[in-house]
């Protein structure tokens, strides 16, 4: 498994945030049973950085704590079947055979603001927006209620299993 972390914020999170978000990584790929070793990237950035991100990609301009960016366009959230099918063979890196899964960008003092706001620390914070962005990685969305309620739930046993509790 490949996590690729660049820190570009100039708020500096006192935690051991590449190791959380390596063992926030690994642990959604094993929750939703990925059969392949796979590589994400994750940025942890300013406001005004994922600010003009959010504009750009999602043409919203206003500033936000998480941005998911997929690499695989899954038929069904979780469902890693159709990657057997000869047109699932872009989706892997040509020399390590890692599964390209996509990007996670994180706004620093996002996840400074929502930690105190909701009053837990910041390695949890920092691991929901991980595991929040994840779980879009993998084809989950939370735009309709049904889809909503899923994702929360996988995010809060994944965080439990984790004990990285409120």
């Amino acid at each position: 498994m490949t996590v690729q972390v660049d820190y570009e914020s100039q708020d500096l999170l006192e935690l051991p945030y590449e190791e959380l978000i390596r063992q926030v990584v690994e642990a959604a790929l094993d929750y939703e049973g990925c059969p392949y070793e796979a590589e994400v990237s994750v940025l942890l950035t300013d406001g005004e950085e994922i600010r003009e991100m959010n504009r750009q990609f999602r043409g919203m301009d206003r500033t936000t704590d998480v941005l998911s960016f997929p690499a695989v366009e899954f038929p069904a959230p979780g469902d890693f079947s159709m990657l057997e099918e000869p047109e699932g063979e872009f989706c892997f890196h040509p020399e390590t055979g890692e599964l390209l899964l996509g990007d996670i960008a994180i706004s620093v003092p996002k996840v400074r603001e929502q930690a105190e706001a909701y009053g837990h620390s910041l390695e949890r914070e920092l691991a929901f927006l991980v595991a929040h962005s994840m779980f879009h990685l993998m084809g989950y969305d939370h735009l309709e209620d049904g889809e909503r309620e899923i994702m929360e739930q996988k995010q809060r046993d994944l965080l439990d299993k984790l004990g990285i509790t409120r």
